[in-house]
């Protein structure tokens, strides 16, 4: 009978370790569905974050290109307004010179 109760407690202590290791086994398998979980959605909210900031980068591109043509209009009439302003002094000099010499 001992070695019947021996022999029965062996196998009842193979069969609990058996069932502990399919359970750890499970465990393991559900928390590494959970972090691939977690970084799937992490993943996609990185993406929709770098997303919004490519659409940002781009709208300021295209803040910068207005901005470039409005200044190259601005250097255009500067040129203008200086050329008139260069010839307005000039009449003023040649007024200037014949007040003078009157």
């Amino acid at each position: 009978m001992t070695v019947e109760l021996g022999l029965l407690l062996t196998i009842f202590s193979v069969v609990i370790a058996t069932l502990g290791y399919q359970v750890n086994k499970q465990n393991q398998k559900m928390n590494q569905l959970k972090e691939a979980k977690s970084e799937s959605h992490q993943d996609a909210r990185l993406q929709a974050q770098l997303e919004y900031i490519s659409k940002g980068v781009d709208d300021i591109r295209i803040d910068l290109k207005a901005n470039e043509k409005q200044m190259a209009v601005f250097n255009e009439r500067l040129t203008r307004v200086e050329e008139s302003s260069k010839q307005a002094h000039k009449r003023i000099d040649k007024m200037e010179v014949f007040i003078n010499e009157n």
